[in-house]
């Protein structure tokens, strides 16, 4: 079965949000293609995403101007997948179709319509009744100033 990770974000308010999908939201992906506007109701938001990328489960990205699903080697001058040191520099670098798969892992969209609604940030009763981790690192002394306060014998 389909897995990926949505990325969703919120060019408004500039934030982002990853929700993971599997089985028959995941399926209803699949054949999509990058530029394509699909409903949020897969990832439990109002309004509509359009899809903007993404990559495969090895890395690789997807490209807009790829066609199918596949993997292809091309010869690449700037863009997605590619970042030139020197002007003019051309180089042939593995990208994906911009095609949905099942190798596909990631895909990254963006809010069309809609609000994003963020999970809220921890209260500061939360806070308070999580342990301190400052503590525990103030208890044990690194190895540096345990030879330090050892005193040498001469």
């Amino acid at each position: 079965m389909a897995e990926f990770k949505i990325v969703v974000s919120d060019p408004k308010i500039g934030k982002s949000v990853t929700k993971e999908i599997k089985d028959k939201s995941a399926q209803t992906l699949l054949g999509m293609k990058i530029g394509q506007e699909i409903d949020a109701t897969i990832v439990d938001i109002d309004g509509t995403l359009k899809i903007t990328g993404g990559s495969d489960k090895v890395g690789f990205p997807l490209r807009g101007d790829v066609h199918g699903s596949g993997k292809n080697n091309i010869l690449l001058t700037a863009g997605v997948g590619f970042r030139s040191k020197v002007k003019g520099m051309q180089k042939r670098k593995i990208v994906r179709g911009s095609m949905i798969s099942d190798e596909t892992y990631q895909i990254n969209t963006i809010l069309v319509k809609g609000n994003l609604v963020l999970e809220e940030p921890p209260t500061e009763e939360d806070k308070a009744e999580a342990p301190a981790e400052e503590s525990k690192t103030e208890e044990s002394p690194t190895k540096e100033t345990q030879s330090k306060e050892k005193p040498t014998k001469e």
